[in-house]
């Protein structure tokens, strides 16, 4: 914590921790900060709403933002991993259960999600994926939602949802086809391999790659590189939510078709998907240990 001992810890909260500079120009926050009791650090309800209860304390109406005042905000992760994805687990009870209700109520709160940390938190804001574990499923679409993706070497990302009959909905295929071209894109998706960070570096995914244990000072140092010219960024802001948008809407749209997708699921894709449950959670309590 060397690297960024000079941010406060603000609100608690039991699943993530939040720390910001005393001038409130960057903020970092670290999912899975219960982690040590064993918890399968993938998106689970509890995460998302304080993750997004936390964004939307330092997201700013327009009139409050100044002239010429660039901040930044951190995604990052207090596990071992980034993030393993969705709530499998939940996934599997709600498809059972045929309960579409909740399983789009679950997705749409990825979607605001996501589509807050791809406008800036509004458009003053550059947001920074720091990847220094696994990021998969929607553990990456996450850290794609990012103005940039800062990976250290070693850690693996990747898109298997294509194992258990399903795809990434939550935004993948929009941001991806961002970064690589939609033949790529699809090819990502539709393997379903798991990539290391230097594979992912090389063909334009991950913008950052540094040595295992240099992520933080990377972040700092893109951080106060950003901050000698943050007209232009915030510019840079504005121009990519017209050139390169992906809008609310279009990824609502895709995610009702996941729903749809996840739905017909057969018992075989939910095994999988169970299988998969209890290897985290064989993973999370060895590392808890």
């Amino acid at each position: 914590m060397s690297n960024v001992e000079k941010l406060q810890r603000t609100q608690r909260f039991s699943t993530i921790r939040a720390e910001s500079a005393p001038d409130g120009n960057s903020h970092w926050m670290y999912m899975h900060e219960d982690a040590p009791n064993g918890t399968r650090p993938c998106f689970r309800s509890e995460l998302l709403e304080e993750m997004w209860s936390f964004t939307s304390s330092i997201t700013r109406r327009e009139s409050e933002r100044e002239s010429g005042r660039l901040r930044h905000f951190v995604l990052a992760s207090a596990a071992n991993a980034f993030n393993l994805g969705g709530d499998l687990d939940l996934f599997s009870k709600l498809i059972r259960g045929k309960d579409r209700e909740h399983l789009l109520a679950y997705a749409r709160r990825c979607i605001d999600g996501v589509h807050t940390l791809h406008t800036g938190l509004g458009g003053d804001v550059r947001t920074i994926a720091l990847v220094q574990g696994d990021a998969l499923g929607g553990g990456l679409e996450m850290a794609l939602a990012c103005h940039t993706i800062v990976a250290e070497e070693g850690v693996e990302m990747g898109l298997p949802e294509v194992l258990f009959g399903l795809f990434p909905g939550m935004g993948a295929y929009s941001f991806l086809c961002k970064r690589v071209s939609p033949q790529l894109a699809e090819k990502i998706i539709l393997d379903g391999t798991i990539y290391s960070s230097e594979d992912m570096h090389r063909m334009g995914v991950v913008d950052i790659l540094v040595p295992k244990g240099e992520g933080e000072a990377a972040v700092q140092d893109l951080i106060r590189q950003q901050q000698r010219s943050p007209h232009s960024h915030l510019a840079m802001n504005a121009v990519r939510n017209l050139a390169q948008k992906v809008s609310y809407d279009e990824l609502m749209g895709i995610t009702e078709i996941w729903v749809d997708t996840a739905l017909a699921l057969g018992d075989k894709s939910l095994r999988m998907m169970e299988r998969i449950v209890r290897a985290q959670e064989k993973r999370a309590s060895i590392r808890a240990a």
